[in-house]
């Protein structure tokens, strides 16, 4: 596999990576760097929504936050103080021990992802050199997908014991979004997998010391744009919180610091699904290339990785907030339309594209089977597979296509349209004309009451 690496820059694989070395990492440490990423993601929490509010600010010809301290820094502090001073209301027909548990789960299910997020290599720190990374396993990315799944139960459970109507249908439409749209994530991660051989975030982000997968799996990069902001209940995709249809969505019950557990929560998962596009397509902690060559690759590593890895972060959260700035919210079957019948179906037929040049590029070789996560796959099986997972997509989706013409020559426009007949004014559709026009209840009190007038007159006359 490593003369690979000479005929296909950038594809290497897992056993030519070295693995994050923690040896020289006593658990005092493990603790310290534990606390120090919990206060990195709460600083930049606290700056990211003063940073939202200004850029949305000055987006829309407005200031922003710019009284409480200098540029206003301070305005995100004293609304946090301010929410904790708030009343805490629990709502009489709530589950109480579910709806407490509820803003915890959210809240901490966000932190616990970050723990596999590599920030850089090797550094010193209090006289040992350790990974300027918590851990590491073979399976850290599925680790950040299966965490991102329990954090939906908060969003669900609060939903569900609020006893109101409106949080319950929020917590239902976040499930089923945060279902659907892990799906084509994690799809979509698929080929990063294939090309390094590994799932293993330290691994990967040595994989792209060459080349980083922005390039090669540049459709996944562009599925899981999406899917991250479908994921976080972000604008345009923050459904479950929309407060035209749902007056806020799962946390409409919720006050003071349980509120704010849920609003941290959102922040602290948008740095999460941020950190994990850079670990994987954006080359992690790794300079760019023109700043790599420099100095031998002394601004590539150590403290210096860091600084690469927060400026690739921070253009993310730049991201989030422009697409928030920008764009309407879509409609809730529009939104689940596109996750299951466009995201995974073209998602799955990418995974099939990139197996097929894993498999032509490892042709070079000879071999006649592929090695993937330290398992002999032969190649013919991958073809086969491959092939049967091709024409089942081309299968449902010329029978979803049927079904759709089949439904629109079945429903029929009607040629005339009552507008009061459901109890509410509907405006007609194209080619559609108004029935004759109910009498109004205005014109009918008129009415009544100027016929009573001239029968109580004729009565005395």
């Amino acid at each position: 596999m490593s003369s690979l690496a000479t005929v296909v820059p950038g594809l290497v694989s897992a056993t030519d990576n070295p693995v994050a070395d923690f040896s020289d990492t006593p658990w005092w440490l493990s603790l310290v760097k534990a606390v120090l990423l919990f206060v990195f993601l709460l600083v930049n929490t606290l700056i990211v929504i003063w940073f939202e509010r200004r850029v949305i600010g000055r987006m829309q010809q407005r200031p922003g936050p710019n009284r409480t301290g200098p540029f206003g820094l301070l305005q995100t502090l004293a609304d946090g103080v301010k929410l904790a001073l708030k009343e805490d209301v629990t709502p009489k027909a709530a589950d109480k021990l579910m709806f407490i548990l509820a803003p915890v789960i959210a809240g901490a299910m966000a932190f616990v992802s970050f723990a596999i997020i590599p920030l850089s290599n090797d550094v010193h720190m209090f006289g040992h050199r350790t990974p300027l990374q918590l851990t590491d396993t073979p399976v850290a990315v599925l680790l950040v997908l299966a965490v991102a799944g329990v954090g939906v139960y908060g969003i669900l459970l609060a939903g569900w014991s609020s006893g109101s109507t409106y949080p319950l249908l929020g917590g239902l439409r976040s499930s089923a979004q945060v279902i659907s749209y892990e799906i084509a994530m994690g799809l979509a991660l698929v080929a990063v997998f294939l090309y390094a051989g590994s799932m293993s975030t330290s691994q990967i982000v040595y994989a792209q010391k060459s080349l980083w997968y922005v390039i090669p799996a540049f459709f996944s990069f562009f599925v899981y744009l999406i899917t991250m902001v479908g994921e976080t209940n972000r604008l345009p995709f923050d459904l479950a919180e929309g407060e035209g249809e749902l007056t806020g969505g799962f946390h409409t019950e919720y006050s003071s610091l349980k509120f704010a557990m849920f609003f941290l929560g959102e922040y602290v998962n948008m740095f999460t699904v941020s950190a994990l596009a850079t670990t994987l397509f954006l080359g992690g902690w790794q300079a760019p290339p023109f700043i790599a060559m420099i100095g031998g690759g002394f601004f590539n590593g150590g403290w210096w990785g860091l600084l690469w890895f927060v400026v690739k972060l921070w253009s993310f959260m730049f991201f989030f907030v422009w697409l928030r700035g920008s764009l309407p919210r879509v409609r809730y079957d529009q939104f689940m339309r596109l996750g299951w019948k466009v995201l995974i179906p073209t998602t799955l037929l990418w995974v099939v594209a990139v197996a097929f040049i894993r498999a032509s590029q490892l042709g070079f070789l000879g071999d006649s089977k592929i090695s993937f996560a330290g398992r002999e796959i032969p190649r013919s099986t991958l073809l086969v597979t491959s092939l049967i997972a091709v024409a089942v997509l081309g299968a449902a989706w010329a029978w979803d296509a049927r079904q759709a013409r089949k439904d629109a020559d079945v429903t029929q426009v009607p040629e005339e349209i009552d507008p009061f007949a459901g109890g509410h004014p509907v405006p007609p559709l194209p080619g559609q004309r108004l029935v004759e026009p109910v009498p109004s209840l205005t014109g009918a009190s008129i009415r009544s009451t100027t016929t009573d007038t001239t029968h109580q007159e004729e009565s005395r006359g």
